[in-house]
């Protein structure tokens, strides 16, 4: 932990300008890529791959989830596709409809469970760590198999994630196995859970290996927790610690939905600001021509910032919508598969304890320093001290 770090909303990012030489930190020749329409092309241009860059750029331990070759996130060509068109099968418009109602009904759980308890109360033990399990175990059929603390550890290992961000592979060995028992479960018992569905449709489909699958499961279960544990985080930081104007306006749904758009979009998971290609053929980027067989880091915190496109910034009103798509969740053929519910626990959080807790304010001084949790691929508060 530190309290030396400024808050990720003030996080400084790379001016958007045209693309140009950089040194990635494990001192690897790149091109930066920072402007929003060049960020965009280069993350739908063919001619750019993930295969085989999962360790380009990394100092320290690796994420399992982005430094396995197993991992959808490092894929490229017929096998991503393959594997990703099987997840879209099992992650139909009609399954997301019935699955709503399950990610409102743990929010509230978890809003009125808070209410209960009474203030004081840390907002991150008290409520941005149980939402998004509870979401998770009705989300994937948990049905009460594993408790929260043992799913936490499993994620930090697969996440490479805890204070000293030390790899923990008996950790990830047992989420591993875990999850391959929890697939022959539902294959035997399916549901209209997640996994359910998605064990199905893999059958279904066939010629999905299943470490890939198993390694898919584990990398959204443990990503759903920490990712929308750390975004919470950060957004009640930000909105009740500079924003308390905004907060009771956020039981409106409209409201509640355009803010967790902007925060997403504006305030990044942590402090890595890049996502790394590499170019199978020369081609044009913003004018610039860019070499085959080049490394490209292209920055989606100052796309999400280009003035050009985004003039108005975080500070503006949080109600208004964004002037062009964020690229929070990528763009193109990696496109974050699980968007759709960051967006969903992100405004039914926000608009639920805002309605129930419309005094909810920190303890704690605005300019005090904040411990924050560390990982490396996330960074949030460790505690927000709150009452009403």
């Amino acid at each position: 932990m530190s309290a030396t770090l400024p808050p990720l909303h003030r996080l400084p990012v790379s001016p958007a300008r045209a693309p140009r030489p950089t040194t990635l930190p494990d001192g690897t020749p790149a091109w930066l890529v920072t402007r929003y329409h060049d960020v965009k092309q280069a993350l739908g241009d063919p001619r750019l791959t993930r295969a085989d860059l999962e360790q380009v750029g990394t100092i320290g331990p690796t994420a399992e989830v982005s430094g396995n070759p197993a991992s959808l996130f490092n894929q490229d060509g017929p096998a991503h596709r393959r594997l990703r068109a099987t997840f879209q099968r099992a992650f139909t418009p009609r399954a997301i409809a019935d699955w709503r109602p399950w990610v409102a009904e743990a929010v509230q759980r978890a809003v009125d469970a808070l209410v209960a308890a009474g203030p004081p109360a840390d907002l991150i033990t008290a409520f941005t760590r149980p939402v998004p399990f509870a979401v998770t175990d009705r989300l994937t059929g948990l049905d009460g198999l594993v408790d929260e603390e043992r799913l936490r550890r499993w994620a930090h290992a697969v996440l490479a994630q805890g204070e000293d961000s030390a790899p923990d592979p008996d950790g990830v060995a047992e989420f591993s196995a875990f999850t391959a028992e929890l697939m022959e479960r539902r294959r035997r018992e399916p549901g209209e859970d997640l996994v359910s569905r998605l064990v199905r449709a893999a059958d279904e489909d066939g010629g999905i290996p299943e470490e890939s699958l198993v390694h898919l499961v584990c990398g959204l279960v443990a990503s759903g927790n920490e990712s929308i544990t750390g975004a919470l985080g950060n957004a009640l930081l930000y909105l009740l610690g500079e924003r308390a104007d905004h907060w009771p306006r956020l039981a409106d749904p409209d409201t509640a939905e355009r803010t967790a758009e902007r925060l997403c979009h504006f305030i990044p998971l942590g402090d890595d600001e890049h996502t790394i290609r590499r170019t199978t053929a020369p081609l044009d980027l913003g004018g610039v021509p860019i070499p085959g067989g080049a490394v490209i880091a292209l920055s989606l915190g100052s796309a999400n910032r280009d003035p050009a496109v985004h003039p108005d910034g975080l500070d503006a009103d949080l109600a208004l919508p964004l002037t062009a798509p964020t690229l929070a969740f990528s763009a193109g053929p990696h496109y974050c598969v699980g968007a759709w519910l960051v967006r969903l626990e992100m405004r039914e959080s926000l608009r639920r304890l805002a309605a129930a807790l419309p005094a909810l304010h920190l303890t704690a001084a605005p300019d005090a320093p904040t411990a924050w949790r560390l990982g490396t691929t996330t960074r949030s508060p460790a505690s927000l001290p709150a009452a009403w």
